[in-house]
């Protein structure tokens, strides 16, 4: 699509940092991801309400109690080469994705410790394809079309060199590659043989319409360069604004901004098998002594909701059961503190600055626990060093962010293990873990449902962290873009975009 007089419509988007590679769901980040999403499709994808919908398979039916999925492929598929889609590239892809030497980011959930193994990939005809898995799972497509894992893309094997080594993703999405100048640009143009979908855009499925000949995601590290880019006309779009930057950039009237939910997660955790914290006494105080409400409004300025759920308010399982959380209560908070033998000991709570949100929130849990006579203090960390101690379960309390899960199964997994063998995992309850369990295994969503709620009281009741509220994300764009649409997974898409 040229624009007037011939010229080349370009969409210029900012990355806060460069990709990692072009080789989908293996060496990735989030950058990464959002990238590969515009070059690169599955055989299903999560919908905006983050249930699953199909994307190159047009159907799929259970038999084998449940434990083999019979895909119906679209036909006239066309991969960037030009080539047509068939069943044969199906199976030669999750070939590829279940060769450990790929490594695949994915490849664990498909092991013996994951959620099922897949015991045979085949093509019965050049329309179907069949994958057998050793025991049935309600998270085999959730899993598969997760976009961490590259959303088990679909590609041509000149992908790759006759050594197997990866040369450059031939996918069958509505962006092909066009160029990576690392440290600098990764630029991806319109395919013009792309087949799409007939159903309104939702999620990653649905109709992909692009409108613009290029996009152009520019590396600018600092955010400052950033909005002063998108001010003076040289960027179009910029996700994941800050919250300082998206009260600046609210009077500006050349900016339009997106604000969408998100299903990350912040909140305080706490280490259950810390001398002090092991006692649910004074994790339930400090849970008491707070007013998350009044915590959310002050960090997100309007932008989110309190949620003390492991499930994120987006989710279709967030029902009745997972509205009721943690009321503030001083005088209960005392009583508890006092049965307890608290006697003003110091809490060491690990937070960062990398998010000004997570640093925020810490100060102001510090200072309504203070109100109570709990003695908090705070250990400002660079993330990577964070990360690394969250992992090894070294600290007492940090305040923290999770990414985004699409599955109820999946949020809760995050949180929930037996620490002797996964030390970051916060909650530590065998019947949780038995649920978890249950839950992934089973389809019927009644069923699902009721192990949810009976996990969200015991969650709440044993207190391994509190939750403060899921995120949002802000996206601010020039008035010139039309057309974006921000959704429940904090992912830019740029089908279905105009720029005026």
């Amino acid at each position: 699509m040229l624009g007037r007089a011939g010229a080349e419509t370009l969409l210029r988007a900012r990355l806060n940092a460069d990709i990692r590679s072009t080789d989908p769901g293996t060496n990735r980040d989030a950058n990464t991801d959002a990238v590969v999403a515009h070059i690169v499709e599955g055989l299903v994808a999560f919908r905006d309400d983050t249930s699953i919908g199909p994307m190159l398979a047009d159907s799929w039916a259970l038999s084998n109690e449940g434990k083999t999925y019979t895909f119906r492929l679209r036909q006239g598929v066309k991969f960037h080469n030009g080539a047509t889609m068939t069943a044969d590239d199906v199976v030669w892809s999750l070939k590829r994705w279940l060769d450990p030497a790929t490594q695949w980011r994915c490849l664990s959930e498909f092991s013996t410790t994951g959620i099922a193994r897949i015991e045979k990939v085949e093509a019965p005809d050049p329309q179907t394809v069949a994958i057998t898995l050793d025991q049935p799972t309600a998270l085999f497509l959730p899993t598969i079309a997760r976009p961490d894992c590259g959303q088990t893309a679909v590609i041509h094997r000149d992908s790759v060199g006759p050594d197997g080594k990866w040369i450059a993703p031939i996918g069958t999405g509505p962006f092909k590659l066009a160029e990576w100048k690392r440290g600098q640009y990764v630029d991806v143009v319109r395919f013009d043989g792309y087949v799409s979908r007939s159903e309104p855009r939702t999620g990653y499925t649905g109709a992909k319409d692009v409108k613009v000949d290029r996009v152009r995601f520019n590396v600018i590290p600092d955010s400052s360069a950033a909005k002063a880019g998108l001010l003076s006309g040289s960027l179009d779009v910029v996700m994941s604004l800050s919250i300082p930057d998206l009260e600046d950039l609210k009077s500006r009237p050349e900016v339009q901004l997106s604000i969408t939910p998100s299903l990350s997660l912040t909140g305080i955790l706490f280490q259950t098998k810390d001398p002090l914290l092991k006692d649910v006494r004074i994790r339930r105080a400090i849970a008491l002594s707070i007013d998350t409400a009044q915590i959310v409004d002050a960090v997100m300025l309007g932008t989110a909701r309190p949620n003390n759920s492991a499930l994120p308010l987006g989710s279709p399982f967030y029902g009745e059961v997972q509205s009721h959380g943690y009321e503030q209560n001083i005088a209960e908070a005392k009583k508890l503190l006092v049965e307890a033998g608290y006697r003003g000991q110091p809490i060491k709570m690990i937070t960062n600055k990398r998010y000004s949100f997570v640093f925020d929130a810490s100060v102001l849990v510090q200072a309504m626990a203070q109100g109570v006579g709990i003695n908090i203090e705070l250990e400002v960390m660079d993330w990577a060093a964070q990360l690394d101690r969250y992992n090894r379960g070294d600290y007492q309390s940090m305040a923290f962010v999770y990414s985004a899960r699409l599955d109820p199964s999946l949020s809760f997994e995050m949180l929930t293990g037996p620490k002797a063998s996964q030390p970051r995992k916060v909650w530590d309850n065998p019947e949780g873990q038995e649920m978890l369990r249950q839950s992934m295994m089973i389809d019927d969503t009644a069923k699902r449902q009721s192990l949810f709620d009976e996990m969200h009281k015991r969650f709440i009741a044993d207190v391994p962290m509190i939750v403060l509220f899921n995120g949002a994300e802000l996206t601010a764009l020039r008035k010139s873009i039309k057309g974006y649409a921000g959704w429940l997974y904090p992912e830019p898409r740029f089908w279905g975009v105009t720029v005026e």
